[in-house]
């Protein structure tokens, strides 16, 4: 019988005592084994006759000496029960019919996306998914000099979408749609629900408090040639916006005749798109509720912060007699120790030129920062959709994250050994021994050998020093003694009579420097290791588990850096 189907019997066997408050069960432990390699079960008698072995033997130790055993192995104690796995379904939509959903994710390209705004992206991809609809990704930058648009977001943020899976079925850009907004604006006028304004700070003043400015009695034709004026570069920055009229009484001062279009200096402020071509610009409010419309939107679904904003749009709609869209509203989500605030990521980056790698910077929250770092698309989707459209907020632990993208790399990454604090020490042993070790547990037919003879020196953790003796990985046991690791014997059942702890370790010869990076807030904590030469048959990006270490994605081929996307 394998090292390594000894090991899995073992691990198991383990595992299931403490889950049974010390006690092993044999059925329990065959059901576990076979779980995970269902290849193994033409090999269920030889294995439950181990099994029966090692409950013997596991079942002696104490829960405490169960739980040492098992973390000596580089295991946490988790429950290893097969999860009835449920494919997370969406409550229904209000007023929804299946062919005529049309959903919207509306990014200000100021900046990249990060895993807050993944959730309305996804939910409207998955809702138009369901209804056999379709979604609409529009980027909304209207405004050049206060949120201004940065040229390569568009593209990044198109990228952001793309590796998560949501695939928009068309694409619209508001600042090359101004035209359209003015021919809106100027039935509004006509109709008497806006004015232009000219009254400045002071009218601002007497809207707060509940007085109508001057203008606001002008007639639809007086402000029609105001607002030609306002198109033509007649007026400065400040000098004149266009008003919507809604209640300058009501209670909520942000609604009192709201800005609908207000001028912007662009040979100051150029766009990155249309450049100084425009100077009258719509405010979100408007632009968004003649998009919504014009688009066909049925449902928006968007944080609770713009429940404001549904009241002020109604106005629109109201006065064009259209039909509002339906609106859900949720609360914020938050991944917990990361920076999710745009502008001070971006303060922080200017402040500190050199100390940040980018958006992409997998000490940020942002989606291209996630994707870095090495945490999967399907896990950010999963975590999602477990949230849903909640209207209350929602933190996300880095712990849940993680748990959720362990479970879905578990099976996928190749393990290797890399030493995080490298020493290194010459092996004394009869005669060259050959490791076979497998790069994945549920995959024994890929595997690599590693030959080490009397003399060769290896790379052991300078923690695992602090033992007497010990297991080098499907290797054999050895002491360490006067220096040098002394062979001691290859059979793994004297490593389990010793109890000795199984440690990773890399020859010498045949290894390579690596420098993995460990997030930690605004830090990173550095390992300047030793990796298995092995490692050169992976390339950038390859996710991989270092064993008894965590898992890591590769950034960097030359020199060779990765990150630790978590333990």
């Amino acid at each position: 019988m394998s090292e390594e189907l000894e090991s899995l019997v073992w691990k198991y066997t383990l595992l299931n005592a403490i889950e049974h408050n010390g006690k092993a069960q044999t059925n329990s432990v065959m059901s576990m084994i076979l779980g995970e390699r269902s290849d193994l079960r033409q090999k269920a008698k030889e294995i439950s006759k181990l099994v029966s072995l090692y409950i013997e033997k596991v079942n002696k130790m104490s829960l405490e000496e169960q739980k040492k055993e098992i973390e000596s192995l580089g295991l946490k104690i988790e429950s290893k029960k097969k999860e009835k796995i449920e494919e997370k379904t969406l409550p229904p939509l209000p007023n929804a019919e299946i062919g005529k959903v049309v959903t919207r994710f509306a990014p200000n390209p100021d900046f990249v996306i990060h895993i807050g705004n993944a959730r309305p992206a996804i939910l409207s991809y998955e809702y138009a998914k369901m209804y056999n609809g379709k979604m609409i990704l529009r980027f909304e930058d209207t405004d050049p000099r206060t949120k201004t648009p940065i040229k390569e977001a568009y593209d990044l943020i198109r990228e952001d979408l793309k590796w998560l899976g949501v695939k928009p079925d068309e694409e619209y850009i508001q600042s090359k749609r101004l035209d359209i907004f003015y021919e809106v604006a100027k039935e509004m006028i006509k109709k008497g629900c806006a004015y232009v304004d000219k009254s400045g700070d002071e009218g601002k003043k007497l809207l707060s408090n509940g007085i109508a400015p001057p203008n606001r009695k002008s007639s639809p034709e007086e402000n029609m040639e105001e607002f030609e004026k306002m198109l033509g570069n007649y007026y400065k920055e400040g000098e004149a916006v266009l008003r919507i009229k809604t209640d300058v009484n009501h209670p909520n001062p942000s609604i009192r005749d709201w800005i609908a279009f207000r001028i912007i200096d662009t040979s100051s402020h150029p766009h990155p798109i249309v450049g100084d071509k425009y100077v009258l610009w719509p405010t979100y409010n408007f632009a968004v509720s003649v998009d919504d419309h014009l688009l066909g939107i049925t449902h928006v679904l968007r944080g609770k912060e713009h429940e404001l904003n549904t009241m002020k749009q109604e106005y629109v709609y109201k006065c064009m007699n259209w039909n509002m869209p339906n609106y859900i509203h949720f609360g914020r989500l938050k991944l917990e120790g990361f920076i999710m605030s745009k502008s001070y990521i971006r303060k922080i980056m200017s402040e500190n030129p050199g100390n940040f790698l980018g958006y992409d910077d997998p000490r940020f929250g942002t989606i291209s920062g996630l994707r870095r770092r090495g945490i999967l698309p399907e896990s950010i989707k999963e975590v999602i959709l477990e949230v849903g459209i909640k209207i209350g907020d929602a933190k996300l632990s880095w712990t849940n994250l993680a748990s959720v993208n362990r479970k879905k790399l578990d099976p996928m990454a190749d393990r290797l050994m890399f030493v995080a604090n490298p020493v290194k020490i010459t092996v004394e042993q009869p005669s060259c021994i050959e490791a076979k070790i497998p790069l994945h547990p549920d995959k024994p037919e890929k595997y690599r050998i590693i030959k080490v003879c009397n003399g060769d020196e290896v790379y052991i953790d300078e923690n695992d020093l602090k033992l007497k003796r010990f297991r080098l990985m499907e290797l054999g046991n050895y002491e360490h003694k006067d220096g040098v690791l002394k062979f001691v014997s290859k059979d793994i059942q004297d490593a389990r009579k010793e109890k000795l702890q199984i440690i990773h370790w890399v020859l010498a010869k045949d290894s390579k420097k690596m420098l993995i990076r460990e997030p930690e807030g605004l830090q990173f904590k550095d390992y300047n290791g030793v990796v298995e030469n092995y490692i050169i048959n992976y390339n950038k990006n390859a996710r991989l588990q270092f064993l008894r270490f965590g898992f890591i994605i590769i950034d960097s081929i030359d020199p060779l850096v990765g990150f630790l996307t978590h333990k």
